[in-house]
């Protein structure tokens, strides 16, 4: 058999499903952890007054992970305080990490209506991400290297027809019945689109978004609460070694378990976070309840949890009151200690600082 060679273009990428026994005992097992988990996850996730709270947190954290493995850089207050602005002053990166939150959003979307994983999808996720007008890759020399060495790692496909090729295939094993779990099938799709590689650039983020899409559509998560980033940035050897595994020795089983792992650690993670923010919750609306009025606690609660970094505009678009009295809530919350009032280029911000401990517990 000839060797693999790293510097060639791989359009003899295998189509799906692979050849080989994806379940293996090992497999299987792990399968057993990782839903268990994804379960008391959904569980979890049910007892929040409002998921819409920790759908746009953790989106918003998982868009700067995510981002982070491409070394695009931010800091959680300038994410949120650009978040607050509609990216409006915000660095560079600051706006490519919401163009990425905005990309998790619509991916979402899609999926509330019921429509499948297509490469239309894929692209539109990437066009969102990168701000671009492309598609898929058309030009020849795609070559990803290793940033220190500069050594050739993987050459992917090239040709927009046998790109467009392996991405109907994918899709065809994506949306298909098929007797795999769902979990495994989202093990094998992911490696698929990073070996496929089919955009100029963005290539990681928007597979992972599709990793949250697919667990959704296959009704394994109700609400998109569990990312994979933080798990990858951990074990970011691991992940390139799997990558690399099934392209050059067809180590499937490896790779599956990596994923599943995932999947299971971070389940258990957004869980402790999900109960730690209702903890916060919950104390935070017996303290108000000493300061506000009773008939708005929870009206009020509701946005300065939905925005770490408040606005008076965000309780009067609420329909809470006028600036004013929006302004007399927050200060209120201030004189209480559940927020922190601070003045950045002439806006006024009220920080729920204990917001930001409990997502990064």
């Amino acid at each position: 058999m000839k060797p693999f060679d790293r510097t060639q273009p791989h359009n003899a990428l295998p189509l799906l499903p692979p050849p080989v026994e994806l379940e293996s005992k090992a497999v299987l097992k792990q399968v057993i952890a990782a839903r268990t988990a994804l379960a008391e996850l959904n569980g979890a996730a049910k007892l929040l007054p409002n998921q819409g709270v920790l759908i746009q947190a953790i989106g918003l954290q998982e868009a700067k992970l995510s981002s982070e493995i491409e070394n695009i850089v931010t800091t959680h207050d300038d994410l949120f305080r650009g978040f607050a602005n509609d990216g409006e002053g915000a660095s560079p990166e600051t706006k490519e990490v919401l163009r990425y939150q905005e990309a998790l959003w619509q991916g979402h979307e899609w999926v509330e209506q019921g429509l499948p994983l297509t490469t239309r999808l894929f692209e539109a996720l990437y066009q969102v991400v990168k701000q671009a007008d492309d598609g898929v890759r058309r030009l020849p020399g795609t070559r990803l290297a290793n940033p220190a060495t500069k050594e050739i790692i993987y050459s992917p496909p090239e040709g927009e027809t046998v790109i467009r090729d392996k991405l109907a295939n994918l899709e065809q094993f994506i949306n298909s019945p098929s007797e795999l779990d769902p979990l495994v099938r989202m093990a094998v799709a992911h490696y698929q689109f990073e070996a496929i590689h089919p955009f100029p650039d963005g290539n990681g983020r928007v597979g992972r978004i599709l990793n949250i899409l697919q667990m959704q559509s296959e009704g394994l998560l109700d609400v998109p609460i569990l990312y994979l980033s933080r798990y990858i940035i951990e074990n970011k050897g691991a992940y390139y070694r799997g990558l690399s595994g099934v392209t050059e020795r067809g180590e499937w089983e490896a790779w599956v378990l990596y994923l599943l792992r995932g999947v299971e650690s971070m389940a258990q993670v957004t869980r402790e976070r999900i109960q730690a923010v209702l903890a916060l919750m919950e104390l935070a609306h017996e303290q108000a309840q000493g300061v506000l009025p009773k008939v708005a606690v929870r009206g009020i609660l509701d946005v300065v949890f939905r925005h770490p970094y408040c606005k008076v505009r965000f309780l009067e678009q609420a329909g809470l009151g006028t600036r004013q009295t929006c302004t007399k809530y927050l200060r209120a919350l201030v004189s209480a200690g559940l927020l922190r009032e601070e003045t950045v280029w002439r806006e006024n911000y009220f920080i729920n600082d204990a917001f930001f401990e409990a997502l990064s517990r």
